[in-house]
């Protein structure tokens, strides 16, 4: 189980399928579980609609950010980079509300950890967050 004050990441993600497929958590949990995972890996996602549905809940650790997973949630857009206005708004309520629980905790894109070569979400989530005046704090670790 994760311990809310072991949380210092809250990740951005996207689902980097086609930005017209219709899918949601339950379609990312069957991807999921066919990797060999228990289940859909992030703690949200956000369909195109802006509908916020929820994956693994909060206290249940993820398997999103590689070498990570114990101290971060995970927050997936569907689609690949061409994000809706509906997502975007669900998508800062869900932050600002991880951000009232987890105050301390750095907003990031997946593509920040060095480890990975990965782009997702597409986006420049910290540039994003200052845009709608949340202060994504400091960076991933390089």
């Amino acid at each position: 189980m994760l311990n809310p004050k072991d949380i210092q990441y809250l990740v951005v993600h996207c689902s980097a399928t086609p930005d017209d497929e219709p899918i949601g958590a339950g379609e990312i949990h069957d991807m999921h579980l066919g990797f060999g995972w228990h289940g859909i890996g992030y703690h949200r996602v956000i369909t195109r609609e802006g509908v916020i549905e929820y994956g693994r809940p909060d206290y249940w650790q993820g398997a999103h950010v590689y070498g990570h997973n114990e101290i971060s949630l995970g927050v997936c857009l569907i689609g690949c980079d061409h994000f809706t206005a509906e997502q975007y708004e669900s998508l800062e309520q869900v932050l600002r509300a991880w951000r009232d629980a987890y105050p301390h905790a750095s907003i990031c894109g997946h593509t920040d950890f060095s480890y990975t070569e990965k782009t997702c979400p597409n986006f420049d989530v910290s540039a994003w967050c200052r845009s709608r005046g949340l202060d994504p704090l400091e960076p991933p670790p390089a």
